[in-house]
């Protein structure tokens, strides 16, 4: 039995509780919250033991295996450096952080110490196994071109130091694309690219630091093979991903980051040939076999997950991605301007 803390009480501890309740190999024993109230209606609702507004005497207490960091992501490092030193495995949600420096101090702090993982939940679904089985089983030839995308109508839940939607959402579609790349074309291949992006950000004038809610990146990786990304946190629910090879096309019928319970499919495509349907049907939705993941690694000693679910050079380089894509975006255009040119933002930026 795996014991946890749960870090955080919004909607997305509400959903890792359903979660942990599920699983007969773990259960909550305390939960952390700054609201009082707040803490004691999701203590009481779930049946969790005690209940503590100190970070610190959370991850410490001895009833504790595990820490679920569901905090903003600007501090996912302060509460897992603080879980590793506790000598806690740690699962904190993706983004892994909204900057290159804290992603260093977190991934320095679990490095060979303790089990962690970055929450990417749906990474741990059966669906995203087969899924790499076919990718890596020949019939797509060379890797031509990825095209993923990922909008959501969230605006309004959004973090406002959380970085935007590039690290809300755009963590779903870029990571994604790594696996393809990386399984295609080699572990590693898709830290070594090229990227331009455009978009827009909430704020009109020239605020640098407003946040991204809407944007496009087109990477183009050294074999040649060309990805691109779309992310937006003020429309839909929307997401499409289609993988293209010299011989045909991979694409997805069903939300790959929303597996949920039952039937899960995407469909093979040969340019000459009978085309091919993959369905996975599962009784467990991607946070359950997310939970189920951690319980599996940390009972067998590992300090990492295994793939498809992301390991630590895995998050490193995926949050290095997010991070330029972020840094390519141009300022904010005035909303007179944007009306005389037909379109946000300036010429693209190129980011090595």
């Amino acid at each position: 039995m795996l014991r946890w803390a749960i870090l955080g009480t919004s909607f997305i501890s509400e959903t890792m509780m359903g979660a942990v309740s599920n699983s007969p190999g773990s259960t909550a024993t305390v939960v952390y919250g700054r609201d009082p109230d707040r803490l004691e209606d999701f203590r009481a609702r779930h049946g969790i033991e005690r209940s503590t507004t100190s970070l610190d005497d959370a991850v410490a207490d001895a009833q504790v295996d595990a820490v679920y960091v569901g905090l903003p992501n600007h501090i996912h490092h302060l509460a897992t450096v603080a879980a590793a030193r506790a000598g806690k495995a740690v699962l904190s949600e993706k983004s892994l952080t909204v900057t290159n420096e804290q992603a260093n101090a977190l991934l320095a702090a679990v490095d060979g110490t303790v089990f962690f993982v970055e929450g990417l939940m749906y990474l741990a679904h059966p669906v995203m196994a087969r899924f790499v089985e076919v990718l890596g089983d020949g019939r797509l030839g060379r890797l031509k071109s990825v095209h993923a995308t990922y909008a959501a109508d969230i605006w309004q839940l959004v973090n406002p130091e959380g970085g935007g939607a590039i690290f809300d959402l755009g963590c779903y579609p870029a990571s994604l694309v790594q696996l393809v790349v990386d399984t295609i074309e080699g572990d590693g291949a898709f830290g070594v690219h090229r990227l331009s992006a455009t978009g827009h950000r909430s704020a009109s004038g020239t605020d640098d630091a407003a946040n991204v809610t809407e944007s496009a990146a087109v990477v183009q990786f050294d074999s040649g093979a060309l990805a691109t990304i779309h992310t937006a946190e003020t429309y839909g629910m929307t997401a499409h991903v289609e993988v293209h090879g010299e011989h045909g096309v991979l694409a997805f019928e069903s939300n790959p980051w929303l597996p949920a319970p039952g039937a899960n499919s995407f469909r093979w495509t040969p340019f000459d040939g009978e085309s091919e349907r993959f369905v996975v049907d599962d009784p467990f939705d991607a946070f359950d076999h997310q939970i189920r993941m951690v319980e599996a690694h940390v009972a067998a000693g590992r300090r990492q997950a295994e793939r498809p679910s992301p390991r630590l050079e895995d998050s490193r380089t995926l949050l290095r991605m997010l991070a330029a894509w972020d840094a390519a975006i141009p300022a904010s255009t005035p909303a007179a301007e944007i009306e005389s040119v037909g379109r946000p933002g300036g010429p693209l930026d190129s980011v090595t």
